[in-house]
């Protein structure tokens, strides 16, 4: 039988994606080692569940320490303390920024069997 081959674009493509795939593989592995050497265990814990709720908040925390780290601007691991203080300093800056603040609407339906008559 013959070997079919693709064409040139077609496995640049599906190297590029792979490539990408790979560097985004080894972004993430290195995240979690650092937030493993930077966080200890209650932080970590504390972090996760942060990431269970709200995955963007965690990724901009994650961000923040690791910037933090590399600047030099952490000494030892950051306790769960710590990690409070910093959400609280994040919750202050964006309420800053945007005015608005979350509310929940109640609406209640009503019903034609309601109490009350009409």
């Amino acid at each position: 039988m013959e070997n079919i081959q693709l064409p040139p674009e077609a496995t640049q493509g599906q190297g590029s994606q792979e490539e990408a795939a790979q560097r985004a593989q080894q972004e993430e592995e290195l995240r979690r080692d650092l937030m493993a050497t930077v966080l200890d265990t209650a932080a970590r814990e504390r972090l996760s569940r942060i990431a269970l709720v709200s995955p963007e908040r965690s990724r901009q925390i994650e961000t923040i320490l690791m910037r933090m780290a590399q600047s030099g601007q952490l000494r030892g691991k950051v306790s769960e303390n710590q990690l409070i203080d910093l959400l609280d300093q994040m919750e202050d800056v964006q309420g800053k920024s945007s005015s608005k603040k979350s509310t929940i609407v109640f609406q209640r339906r009503k019903d034609f069997d309601d109490d009350f008559d009409i």
